[in-house]
């Protein structure tokens, strides 16, 4: 992997990182109720999902492109139909909702879902203030629940499978190209996690503001759309060839 294109595909998570899906929310509302410090076990266990995803899917990457190489075609074809339905989905869902009243959703949803599971306790959806938190969860629930909330979006294996291949060069050794992306991803979710972590409110309020967060969205929505298009003429090449 050339690190023009590695560039590229850091460039490309950095943006959608930023986007606030479940992990950044749960960091956003937690970092608030209870605090920057208490709220790192939870990126741990956000973090240790994530990898667990993302090896899986590197994994099946892996020996899809040494056993069915046709298959891999395939991939590439569905994943880019699948970025597409994800660009034009950002971009028309940009304008719903609010960063505060997304983190108060999902911190509802994680307790009503979590405690169902299995019956132990479980951080429970406060007021967006630390001050109103009387009871803080243990360190190991809060990694248990971010562990929970990120291997509960089985979804990110689709968008792995989607998104990874238009940066790997599959004639080439494959584990250094995985371990560089691993690493630019992972780089990027920990330095959002953390500024959703440490913003606070101040992050919310900014983003509320007029269309901040929508356009946000469209334009994760617009890099789904142009790797797409990049993976369309790939499959189109090696027809052609």
């Amino acid at each position: 992997m050339s690190w023009h294109l590695f560039a590229v595909f850091f460039a490309s998570t950095f943006f959608i990182s930023a986007t606030p899906g479940p992990n950044m929310l749960l960091a956003f509302q937690y970092g608030m109720n209870y605090g920057v410090k208490r709220t790192l076990w939870t990126l741990a266990g956000l973090s240790l999902g994530l990898f667990v995803l993302l090896l899986s899917t590197l994994l099946g990457l892996d020996v899809i492109s040494r056993q069915s190489p046709w298959l891999l075609t395939i991939i590439k074809a569905v994943g880019a139909v699948y970025l597409i339905y994800l660009g034009i989905s950002s971009w028309r869902d940009a304008g719903d909702g609010s960063l505060m009243s997304d983190a108060k959703e999902l911190s509802a949803e994680v307790a009503a879902d979590y405690a169902a599971t299995d019956g132990l306790p479980t951080p429970q959806p406060r007021s967006l203030s630390s001050a109103a938190t009387k009871i803080a969860p243990s360190n190991t629930t809060l990694f248990r629940t971010g562990v929970w909330v990120s291997l509960s979006n089985p979804k990110a294996i689709l968008f792995f499978a989607a998104f990874f291949p238009k940066f790997i060069n599959f004639s080439a050794p494959l584990w250094p190209q995985y371990v560089l992306l691993t690493i630019g991803l992972f780089l990027s979710e920990t330095i959002w996690q953390i500024v959703y972590t440490l913003g606070g409110k101040n992050l919310a309020s900014w983003l509320d503001v007029g269309n901040r967060l929508a356009w946000l969205n469209r334009g994760c929505g617009v890099i789904f759309i142009i790797i797409a298009a990049a993976l369309l003429a790939e499959v189109l090449n090696s027809f052609i060839a």
